[in-house]
C-alpha cells in the first residue's frame, strides 16, 4: 500500500481492507512525488488499460474537479499532468478542448461510448462558432453600440441584433437615395436660374403646384445656407 506524507492511503484501500479482515500486518510505503492526487489516478488508468483518450479526459476532469474543490497542490500544467500519465500533450490538449468546449460529451469518452477525436471535433466546431460569435459581437459594438448592449443584456439574440442592424442601415440607404434625387432635381435648376430672366418671368397664374412666395424664397435661402454648412462640414466639392 502506498501512504502519503501525512498517511493517508493513495493506493491500496482494497488490499488494505482484505488485511485487515484476515488479520494480516500491511506493509506500506510512503509516495514521494509531488503531487499525491495524481499518483492514484496514473496507477487505476495503468490498471485498467483505458485507451489515451479515455485516460486524458479522465485526468483532466479529475484536475478540474480537484481545482474547483481547492484541493490542488500545486498548479497542474496540461503537459506535467500527460507526463505523469504517460499521455500524449496532443491527446490531453484535445481532452482539454473537449471539457472546456463540448462538457456534455467528457462522461461519453469516459465511458467509451464516443472516441476522444470525435468529440474533440464537435468541441473545435463549438470554439469556432464562440470566438464567430465574440468577432460579430465586437464588430457590432464597433458599428451600433446600443444593439451590442441589448445583446449583452439578453434583449436581442446575436442574430436579431444584426438583422435590425441591416434593416436600419437598408433604410438609411433608401433615404440617402431619396434626398440625393431630390436635392438633384431642385438644386441644379436653381443654379442654372441664377442670372437669367426666369425669376422675372414667374407667374403664379401657371404655378402648377404650391404657389412661390416670399416666405418659401426666404425659407429657400435657409435651406440653402443649411445645405453650404453641411457641404463645408463634410469637405464636399
Amino acid at each position: 500500500m502506498v501512504l502519503d506524507r501525512e498517511g493517508r492511503v493513495l493506493d491500496g484501500r482494497g488490499r488494505l481492507i482484505v488485511c485487515e479482515r484476515l488479520g494480516i500486518e500491511p506493509s506500506f510505503v510512503t509516495y514521494e512525488g509531488d503531487d499525491p492526487d495524481i499518483f492514484p489516478l496514473a496507477v487505476n488508468l495503468t490498471r485498467r488499460s483505458f485507451t489515451k483518450g479515455r485516460a486524458a479526459m479522465i485526468a483532466v476532469k479529475a484536475r478540474s474537479l480537484r481545482e474547483q474543490e481547492g484541493r490542488s497542490h500545486k498548479e497542474q500544467t496540461t503537459r506535467s499532468l500527460g507526463e505523469q500519465l504517460g499521455v500524449a500533450l496532443a491527446v490531453m490538449g484535445r481532452a482539454s478542448t473537449v471539457l472546456q468546449h463540448a462538457p456534455d460529451l467528457v462522461e461519453p469518452v469516459i465511458s467509451g461510448a464516443m472516441g476522444l477525436n470525435e468529440a474533440y471535433a464537435v468541441a473545435q466546431d463549438n470554439k469556432a462558432k464562440i470566438t464567430s460569435a465574440e468577432a460579430q459581437l465586437a464588430r457590432l459594438r464597433e458599428e451600433d453600440p446600443v444593439l451590442a448592449d441589448r445583446v449583452v443584456e439578453g434583449d436581442l439574440t446575436l442574430a436579431g441584433a444584426w438583422a435590425e442592424r441591416t434593416e436600419r442601415v437598408e433604410e438609411d440607404k433608401r433615404q440617402r437615395k431619396v434626398a440625393t434625387r431630390l436635392l438633384d432635381e431642385l438644386v441644379p435648376p436653381l443654379a442654372q436660374a441664377r442670372g437669367t430672366r426666369t425669376f422675372s418671368r414667374y407667374d403664379p397664374a401657371y404655378a402648377t403646384g404650391t404657389p412661390i412666395t416670399r416666405e418659401i424664397i426666404a425659407q429657400a435661402m435657409t435651406a440653402l445656407a443649411e445645405m453650404d454648412q453641411v457641404w463645408q462640414e463634410r469637405d464636399l466639392p
